[in-house]
C-alpha cells in the first residue's frame, strides 16, 4: 500500500503547496463538544441528512427553519408522544419536504435517540466514546437501530456532528484504490468497508492524524481539482 506521506505530497502539489492544503482542512474533531451536544441537535442533524439524501441540499437548507418549527425543534420526548394525526398533518405541511417515509423516520429516530440517551446519558456522549478505529461498527448500529441512517447517510451524519471518521466519497475511494486497496468503485459491502477501515486505521497509526483529516487529504489527492468532497 502507498504510504500516506506520498498521498499527502500529491495533494499538496495539486492544491498549491502545504500551506494551501492546510487551509482546506476541516476543524479538528471536538469530542468534548460532541459529548455536550443536545439530543435535539443530534436528531435535527439526523433529519437533515435523511432529507438531503437523494435531494438537493440547497432546498433542505432553505426550508430548514420550517423543519425546525414543524418538528417541534426536534425534541425527542415531544415527538415520540405526538398522536397519529400530527404525523399525518406533516404530509400536508408546506414548511417541509413532504416525503412520507422520511417524515416517519423522524419519529423512529426520535425513539432511537431516546433509547441511546437512556443507555449512555446522551446520544452525544455515546458518539464521543465510540472509537474511530471501529467506524464500521458504529455505521452498522446506526443502520440497524436507526431509520434511513445506513450507507452514506450515516457517514455524513457522523461528519456533520463532528465525529472523527472517514467518508467513502467517490474521490476517497479512488484514492484508496490508487493506493492499492482492492475494493469496488462504490464501497457498499461489509467486506469493502472492513478493508477501508483497516487502511484508515493503518494510516492513523502511521501519521497520528485524525480520520477526518486523512479522509479529506485523500479526497484532495485525486479526481477533479476542487476543494470539496
Amino acid at each position: 500500500m502507498t504510504s500516506f506521506k506520498t498521498i499527502r505530497a500529491r495533494a499538496e502539489k495539486r492544491k498549491g503547496g502545504p500551506k494551501a492544503l492546510e487551509k482546506l482542512m476541516p476543524e479538528k474533531p471536538d469530542l468534548k463538544g460532541l459529548a455536550k451536544r443536545g439530543d435535539d441537535r443530534i436528531l435535527a442533524e439526523m433529519t437533515k441528512r435523511v432529507f438531503c439524501a437523494g435531494f438537493a441540499w440547497s432546498v433542505i437548507e432553505t426550508k430548514w427553519d420550517g423543519f425546525e418549527k414543524a418538528f417541534l425543534q426536534f425534541q425527542p420526548a415531544k415527538l415520540t408522544f405526538q398522536p397519529e394525526d400530527y404525523w399525518e398533518g406533516l404530509l400536508r405541511d408546506a414548511r417541509i419536504v413532504r416525503n412520507g417515509a422520511k417524515i416517519m423516520s423522524v419519529r423512529d429516530n426520535a425513539a432511537f435517540v431516546q433509547a441511546i440517551a437512556r443507555e449512555h446519558g446522551s446520544f452525544g456522549r455515546f458518539l464521543a466514546k465510540w472509537p474511530s478505529s471501529d467506524q464500521i461498527g458504529l455505521l452498522d448500529l446506526l443502520s440497524k437501530r436507526g431509520s434511513r441512517l445506513g450507507g452514506n447517510t450515516g457517514q455524513m451524519l457522523l461528519r456533520f456532528v463532528g465525529w472523527d471518521g472517514f467518508v467513502t466519497s467517490r474521490d476517497v475511494v479512488a484514492c484508496l484504490r490508487d493506493a492499492g486497496l482492492d475494493i469496488a468503485e462504490e464501497v457498499k459491502s461489509k467486506g469493502d468497508l472492513a478493508k477501508v477501515q483497516a487502511q484508515f486505521n493503518a494510516w492513523a497509526e502511521e501519521t497520528g492524524l485524525s480520520y477526518t483529516y486523512l479522509s479529506r487529504v485523500c479526497a484532495l489527492s485525486v479526481g477533479e481539482n476542487r476543494s470539496d468532497h
